[in-house]
């Protein structure tokens, strides 16, 4: 199974919808939340170089936001990522 971790906030769609998408694909995830823990946001900010969420990395890879993983999703560059065991 692949190492997920999630960057999120608590009202945030976009971070519900992207935990459904993993959870529709019965995938498993770390989920740090940046609005209640500063040190949270601090290691999405240097993991990432982004501020926004979520931020979604997958097996140590940065992969974006919820646009992004759908772009991959829609392009099957995401299934691969999904597939591996790091």
């Amino acid at each position: 199974m692949p190492r997920i971790v999630l960057y999120t906030i608590a009202t945030c769609p976009y971070c519900m919808a992207t935990k459904n998408f993993l959870k529709a694909r019965n995938l498993s995830w770390r989920e740090l939340r940046v609005d209640t823990d500063p040190q949270a946001r601090e290691a999405m900010i240097a993991a990432t170089h982004r501020t926004s969420v979520p931020q979604i990395v997958i097996n140590d890879l940065p992969i974006g936001g919820f646009d992004d993983m759908m772009a991959m999703n829609r392009s099957g560059a995401l299934q691969p990522l999904l597939s591996e065991t790091p």
